[in-house]
């Protein structure tokens, strides 16, 4: 089987994450190592959709000369896209409205036309469903999990997580004096979608004291009383980080935006809800900060960089043993393949009773639980 291949192609799809441009180079040298072809697809999978676009037509010939230097760099060199969700692909009739029609056939065709013998696949939640119906259509693929907010399950971690919780870290940091300097109630927001790793992880690091997660519903007043207990203790500034798809006891995630080509919710302003609910209980002036994309962007961590490139690697290694249809995923302290099957649709969560959950109620950390008594 492994004998079959001469060109494979990358498509990296999805919100953007630091270590992407690790994972090209990865592959594009562990193929070129094989004596295959490597191409890159523009765009997530507009560059086979929508080649008019491009001047290169929307696939590139990668090669060592044209990812020499590009490890540390942030975001994708072939460009990403989380719109125009090939298997919600808006199209425009001639009234007007919008229909989602599949367009997943047309890229298996197109590929196959540009005699693309496997695809590499990276990408997070929504790219894995992808990859899964690309299979199903007779792609030989393999899935390399990416997203900063670690809720792909089947792996114990993904890159870009730790440069995003490291920078998360950093903000909360900062925060700090100016609060104690004001005597401030600071709301950090960050990314996470439905799962809180981010908030978690960053908010134990940089001593956070009320820490909110979509896992554990919340009570406002509870986040009240950790603030006034402060106030009793001389301590006249308080540190709320905020998960983006947190929600109080018996509420609802949210959402920013439900836009066309995208079959999922935008998240966005629980930071601005829970800031505008502290001040209303304590009339404390409460500041809210968003870092939103901030933690998408800048340079890979060292640990992002070398786990994308293991990831990029062993992608390339399950092609030439005859991997298929699987997602490349770290089990420490190796990487092994499991079946997209079981992948898809399972998201992480944070486990409840978790050690750093656990060892965040023993620093003192707040997670304002709407069900128990802290």
């Amino acid at each position: 089987m492994t004998n079959k291949i001469k060109r494979i192609a990358i498509s990296t799809g999805g919100g953007d994450a630091p270590g992407l441009n690790a994972v090209i180079r990865a592959v594009t040298l562990s193929g070129e190592k094989r004596g295959w072809k490597v191409y890159g697809i523009r765009d997530g999978y507009n560059g086979l959709l929508s080649p008019e676009e491009y001047e290169d037509g929307g696939i590139i010939r990668l090669t060592r000369d044209r990812v020499r230097g590009i490890t540390h760099l942030g975001g994708t060199i072939l460009g990403t896209s989380n719109r125009n969700h090939p298997m919600h692909y808006p199209l425009e009739l001639p009234d007007g409205t919008i229909e989602e029609v599949d367009r997943t056939d047309e890229i298996v065709r197109t590929l196959w036309l540009h005699k693309i013998d496997a695809l590499v696949s990276v990408g997070g939640d929504g790219s894995l469903v992808i990859s899964g119906a690309l299979h199903d259509k007779g792609m030989r693929l393999i899935h390399v999990p990416k997203t900063i907010d670690n809720d792909l399950d089947k792996t114990d971690v993904t890159f870009g997580f730790d440069t995003a919780v490291g920078f998360a870290t950093e903000g909360v940091d900062r925060l700090h004096s100016t609060a104690a300097s004001h005597g401030r109630v600071m709301v950090v927001e960050v990314m996470g979608r439905y799962a809180g790793w981010i908030a978690l992880h960053s908010g134990v690091a940089a001593s956070a004291d009320v820490i909110l997660i979509p896992e554990i519903p919340y009570d406002i007043n509870k986040v009240a009383q950790k603030i006034k207990e402060r106030d009793d203790m001389g301590r006249h500034f308080t540190i709320v980080v905020v998960a983006e798809g947190a929600k109080p006891a018996g509420g609802t995630t949210v959402v920013h935006a439900k836009e066309a080509g995208k079959p999922d919710e935008r998240l966005g302003g629980i930071g601005e809800k829970v800031a505008a609910e502290i001040r209303a209980i304590t009339e404390k002036e409460t500041r809210v900060v968003v870092l939103g994309h901030l933690l998408r962007g800048g340079t890979p961590t060292a640990l992002d960089r070398l786990r994308a490139l293991r990831f990029g690697a062993a992608a390339v290694r399950g092609l030439e043993e005859g991997q298929d249809g699987v997602m490349v995923a770290l089990e420490p302290p190796n990487v092994k393949y499991v079946p997209i099957s079981e992948a898809i649709g399972k998201m992480k969560h944070v486990p409840i009773d978790g050690d750093t959950v656990m060892t965040a109620r023993d620093l003192g950390i707040t997670f304002a639980d709407a069900n128990t008594k802290e």
